[in-house]
């Protein structure tokens, strides 16, 4: 029997992930002779993975970037990434209890990533976090990623979830684009890593704090949404 379902982002929604990103990017940038990237910066490279991150933080530079240097700098970035988690990153406030309520209420709750499978369940794992969740689907679980729909779609089913009863929540334009093209409502977190405000892009709801993630918000905008 299927259940009601939320399904998470995982950086800049769950996780705030920011300092590690910065220092693997910036690890890249010095193996080019770039200068480095600074945290005010991040939000406009962060939400596509490690390689466009890479390919948006020349580009602001106008640096040219070769496919085979983005290669070795991809593997670099992961090789980086991976070998210092979970350094400074941590879940957001409030965070494990909204997903306590949830739980509670009978809802299942996976997460949807762009970052690739792997690193988000060693990241996960490594903050204790890994029993939370039915499923962590990354970018390569399905052949296609956010803001394909069907990235969020397969992870409901492959999480056992009810497409009729669910939320997504996430922190970027991706995000909001993925739920809405799944015909699915979104809550999106005003703190996480997108350049604009997410309100521009016209989520279900924005919160400011994973309090304001309650059931009967969750629940308010599911029946508008199937209604």
């Amino acid at each position: 029997m299927t259940k009601p379902i939320v399904v998470f982002d995982l950086d800049g929604t769950l996780v705030d992930t920011a300092p590690d990103l910065l220092d693997s990017l910036n690890h890249c940038l010095e193996l080019s002779g770039l200068k480095k990237a600074e945290p005010e910066e991040l939000r406009r490279f962060v939400g596509m993975g490690g390689r466009v991150m890479i390919e948006r933080a020349f580009a602001s530079q106008n640096a040219t970037l070769l496919e085979e240097q983005l290669d070795e700098l991809q593997a670099a970035f992961l090789k980086h990434y991976g070998g210092n988690m979970p350094g400074k990153s941590a879940p957001y406030p409030g965070v494990l209890d909204a997903i306590a309520r949830f739980e509670a209420a009978g809802y299942i709750c996976a997460v949807c990533t762009n970052k690739y499978e792997a690193l988000a369940k060693t990241l996960i794992e490594r903050l204790e976090l890994t029993s939370l969740f039915k499923v962590i689907c990354g970018a390569e679980t399905f052949p296609f990623r956010k803001p394909d729909p069907r990235h969020l779609t397969e992870t409901i089913a492959l999480a056992g979830g009810d497409p009729t009863r669910a939320l997504m929540v996430g922190d970027s334009r991706t995000d909001i684009d993925t739920a809405k093209a799944a015909g699915i409502p979104v809550v999106a977190v005003d703190f996480g890593y997108t350049d604009r405000h997410v309100s521009e892009f016209e989520p279900s709801r924005v919160i400011s704090h994973f309090d304001e993630l309650t059931v009967e918000l969750a629940e308010s905008l599911i029946a508008q949404t199937v209604g």
